[in-house]
């Protein structure tokens, strides 16, 4: 494709959220209400993201993939000469498969509220928060100035923070306090390693002090060590890095599905985008000695992560599923850390891969954690397991199949996305980057596979318990007598099964899980040769 016309559908996919979410706040055009202006707005977001997810395929079509290493639809432009701040958009086979994901996953939420809006105040500022969100992931994704990544970083802040505090459920308010505080204090720390870098190097731009032939030559060992702490404790709060992730269950056991869905599926991996686009290409020196510090608490994370879920399935614990789809995240994206800590090609793909694998398969698991909630009033896992509970199997066949497919897909089973991004990080840590301690990395690994073991116990807990239901009492030896004869069970509630809009809103990422296991070349084709030239100081 023409190179202008890349440059012009990249300035687009960030352009039009922000149009869209001015646009939602409008008054819609009489002919356009349909039934009222409520309607009006949410198809109003529908068509936004539509429109952006159709720009980012073709994107994505005319995106040179002969050259994926290379920076493509560039547009580099002086905004604040006096600071050295450029406006520097451009994608490469890392950012893309970001980039497509986030349009992917907001048009899925935007259809889905369509149809299922959550209980909160007006429709509108619910599109113009979703839209706002949109652009400042797709910026975070696209721009290659540290300024402007740091803006764009603190840009999904704020709409995240009113879609848990307005539309939220139980505890919303100290939950999007939580949020918001520990994300914000982990990124005024990031802030000031993002300065140091600029100032010392004399400029900003992220491709040039790639280069071992650039700026990055001017930044000593212990420039780079206090910024890649820096920069690295803000980064390791979004991600989530264990122990900084005690903000994650509660965000996700309060935000509505389509915040869950979004914070899941593309805000967490902001973090780990930025340790693989800054951390590891700019600070190669400081990365090194803090990469053993990083693999060990990735470890750990997803140890915890998993024995967390393992103390919320069983029965009488009282657990929330959201709430351990929640901490299962935390030891997923461990995977993805412990790629990133090896610095080196494979564990870096793998990490790449996970990313994508886990924001198709935990968004498609809370959108149907929200579903289920909808359909039985709670998440409740006692309450579900009960006589009475979803006992999904039964009661709404396709939806429970969907349901224990999604799991499946979670433990990374081979054929299905989840495995290869985790055998490949584990391959990472089987042999790292020279110079990195062999034995402490081969721990992680064994650390990292007893992981994938607690996370196949719960997550078949969760589906024999939700999809089977509870076990019946047994029943009395020998015949009632004739006085006490025994009350027939009351039957369970109905369980509607998947309706049509929901089939539209789940099948892309049912179809993707499973493209994406059995086909992953597509995606490692794209993704290595960027990391290779990445990690090899742009050569």
């Amino acid at each position: 494709m023409n190179p202008t016309a890349l440059q012009l559908l990249l300035a687009a996919l960030v352009v039009l959220p922000l149009l869209g979410a001015v646009g939602a706040l409008l008054p819609a055009p009489p002919g356009l209400r349909g039934r009222g202006p409520d309607q009006a707005v949410l198809r109003h977001g529908v068509t936004v993201t539509g429109a952006v997810l159709a720009v980012a395929i073709a994107l994505a079509a005319g995106f040179d993939h002969g050259h994926p290493g290379r920076m493509q639809a560039t547009t580099d432009i002086s905004w604040i000469p006096a600071l050295g701040i450029r406006i520097h958009l451009g994608v490469d086979g890392i950012s893309l498969p970001l980039v497509v994901l986030t349009a992917l996953l907001t048009f899925l939420c935007a259809l889905y509220s369509y149809f299922r809006m959550p209980t909160g105040p007006s429709p509108k500022a619910f599109v113009a928060l979703l839209l706002l969100l949109e652009a400042g992931t797709l910026a975070t994704f696209a721009v290659l100035d540290l300024v402007l990544f740091f803006l764009a970083f603190e840009t999904v802040l704020i709409p995240m923070y009113f879609l848990i505090a307005r539309w939220g459920g139980a505890q919303r308010q100290a939950a999007a306090w939580k949020f918001i505080l520990y994300t914000v204090l982990g990124s005024v720390v990031m802030l000031l390693g993002l300065l140091l870098i600029g100032v010392k190097s004399g400029t900003f731009d992220m491709v040039a002090l790639a280069t071992d032939n650039g700026p990055k030559a001017q930044l000593s060992h212990t420039v780079q060590l206090i910024a890649v702490l820096a920069v690295g404790i803000g980064l390791a709060v979004k991600t989530p890095l264990w122990p900084l992730h005690s903000w994650l269950p509660d965000a996700h056991t309060a935000a509505p599905t389509v915040g869950s869905v979004l914070l899941a599926g593309v805000l967490l991996k902001m973090g780990t985008y930025g340790f693989v686009r800054i951390a590891l290409p700019i600070t190669p020196d400081g990365m090194h000695t803090f990469a053993p510090y990083l693999g060990a608490f990735a470890a750990v994370g997803i140890v915890y992560g998993s024995l967390a879920c393992l103390a919320l399935v069983r029965k009488g614990a009282k657990g929330d599923l959201k709430r351990l789809i929640a901490y299962s995240s935390v030891g997923h994206m461990g995977f993805v850390l412990l790629g990133i800590a090896t610095m080196t090609p494979t564990g870096v793909n793998g990490a790449l891969f996970a990313n994508i694998a886990h924001g198709l398969i935990t968004g498609l698991l809370f959108f149907l954690v929200g579903a289920l909630k909808d359909r039985c009033g709670s998440t409740d896992l006692d309450r579900l397991a009960g006589r009475t509970g979803a006992a999904l199997y039964g009661r709404a066949p396709r939806f429970g199949g969907l349901l224990a497919f999604s799991a499946v897909a979670s433990l990374g089973i081979p054929g299905l996305a989840g495995f290869w991004g985790e055998m490949l990080a584990m391959f990472g840590a089987f042999r790292p980057a020279a110079g990195l301690s062999r034995p402490a990395f081969l721990t992680f690994m064994v650390l990292a596979g007893l992981g994938t073991l607690l996370t196949a116990a719960y997550l078949l807990l969760v589906v024999r318990r939700v999809c089977m239901g509870g076990t019946p009492a047994a029943a009395p030896a020998g015949p009632a007598p004739d006085s006490a004869p025994v009350p027939a069970p009351a039957p369970a509630p109905a369980v509607a099964d998947i309706a049509g809009y929901e089939y539209a809103a789940w099948t892309p990422l049912a179809v993707l899980t499973v493209l994406a296991g059995l086909w992953p070349a597509a995606l490692l084709g794209l993704t290595d040769p960027a990391v290779q030239q990445l990690l090899g100081g742009g050569k």
